[in-house]
């Protein structure tokens, strides 16, 4: 039961009239005033205390209890002697029926009292019955709570427990979590490598592109010159065909040459004056000195040549323009370089090479005052005449010119 549910109930009773004082008889019950206390709140905390006693009290020792509590104020009331003066007795009267009405009113209140007490007894013994429906709904609230609370402290525990494990996966987390930023790291350092492998295999692969196709492009072309050259090869055979059969016809007609030119060398060395041979060191046209043969060209302007084309005309006759080794040489030269008609000079086997004066057989000209002391410009070749000394001009003008050979032993 509730506290707000409990009723109390109190009853003061309070007289401000002034009791006439009389003779006290063996017989009669004096009530005098009831006092009530002036601080209100003090009484009721006092009247509520006891009525909480009250209810917890069973309803006869209520009954004593307020017994008591009447002769405790009777004999509280008791206090005064009464004066046997002649007034009270003009007032007893008055009093007697004072008495009366506040004996009535005594007896109502006890009355009420008892209803009261029999009220609470019955209110008391519903109020206990619920007080212990509420004890034990209480105890099993307890219990309950105890229980809730139990599990709290289980959960707790296993709250306490997930926490470690969640701690310790937190911290496995977090070394993976570093293994792979680092694992992260390497990746991406790798990642930015590959870039670069795959940035230069792809500039590789370009040049190799364009290299293969450039190889392409030099296949085709290989295999049309190879094309060009089996075709070559074959007009090259058939040329060779040619030839080889050329040179077996040369080679018959050389051999009768040779045969000719084996006669024709007896007919220039050793000629036939009167049905009888005479040989000589030179052949018919050529003049012996110092054993050598020499021969001087006089063809007209029209058949004169440049430096190169004297020497190429001098080989064909087996020799060569002619090399001055010495002084008595160089006088004999001089005279095979006469002045006929406009002939202004003579070609010989000298000219400027690499800054200096060199003979055909690659020496160097020892003696500078046959030329002048003329530096050796590249690009000029000596003429010799007769009527002067050797002269620098240019290869490239035209001139007759002196040949020389080896004379033949005879």
């Amino acid at each position: 039961m509730a506290e707000e549910d409990v009723c109390y109930a109190s009853v003061v009773i309070k007289s401000k009239m002034q009791l006439q004082p009389r003779v006290k008889q063996d017989n009669e019950t004096v009530y005098d005033e009831v006092k009530v206390n002036k601080e209100p709140a003090q009484e009721k905390e006092a009247e509520v205390e006891k009525q909480n006693e009250s209810v917890q009290q069973t309803p006869d020792q209520t009954v004593k209890i307020m017994e008591k509590f009447e002769v405790e104020k009777q004999n509280e009331s008791v206090q005064k002697t009464h004066d046997t003066t002649v007034k009270e007795a003009g007032r007893l009267c008055r009093h007697q029926q004072l008495c009366c009405c506040f004996g009535t009113l005594c007896v109502i209140s006890v009355l009420c009292v008892i209803g009261v007490c029999v009220y609470f007894r019955v209110s008391t013994a519903s109020e206990l019955n619920q007080l212990k429906s509420s004890q034990q709904v209480l105890l099993e609230e307890n219990q309950n709570l105890t229980n809730l609370n139990n599990k709290p402290s289980s959960d707790n525990k296993n709250l306490m427990i997930q926490f470690d494990n969640l701690t310790t996966a937190s911290i496995t987390l977090e070394n993976k979590i570093t293994m792979l930023t680092v694992e992260n790291y390497n990746l991406t350092t790798a990642s930015v490598a590959l870039k670069n492998n795959i940035t230069i295999l792809t500039a590789e692969n370009y040049n190799l592109t364009a290299a293969s196709t450039a190889l392409e492009k030099r296949i085709t072309t290989l295999t049309t010159e190879n094309r060009n050259l089996t075709l070559l090869n074959e007009k090259l055979m058939e040329e060779r065909k040619n030839l080889s059969e050329l040179i077996k016809t040369m080679e018959e007609t050389w051999n009768e040459f040779n045969v000719s030119r084996a006669q024709w060398s007896i007919d220039q060395y050793c000629p036939k004056n009167n049905g009888a041979r005479s040989c000589t060191s030179c052949q018919r046209g050529w003049n012996y000195q110092l054993s050598s043969c020499y021969a001087y060209n006089d063809a007209p302007p029209s058949r004169r040549t440049n430096w190169d084309g004297a020497r190429e005309d001098c080989k064909k006759m087996n020799s060569d323009l002619t090399v001055v080794s010495n002084n008595a040489e160089k006088d004999y030269v001089k005279t095979q370089s006469p002045v006929i008609g406009d002939i202004t000079g003579y070609w010989i086997g000298l000219r400027a090479v690499g800054g200096k004066w060199k003979w055909l057989d690659g020496s160097d000209l020892t003696n500078q005052a046959w030329i002048q002391q003329k530096p050796a410009t590249d690009g000029q070749c000596v003429t010799s005449l007769k009527s002067r000394e050797w002269t620098s001009v240019s290869c490239t003008e035209k001139y007759n010119w002196i040949c020389e050979k080896k004379a033949l032993s005879v």
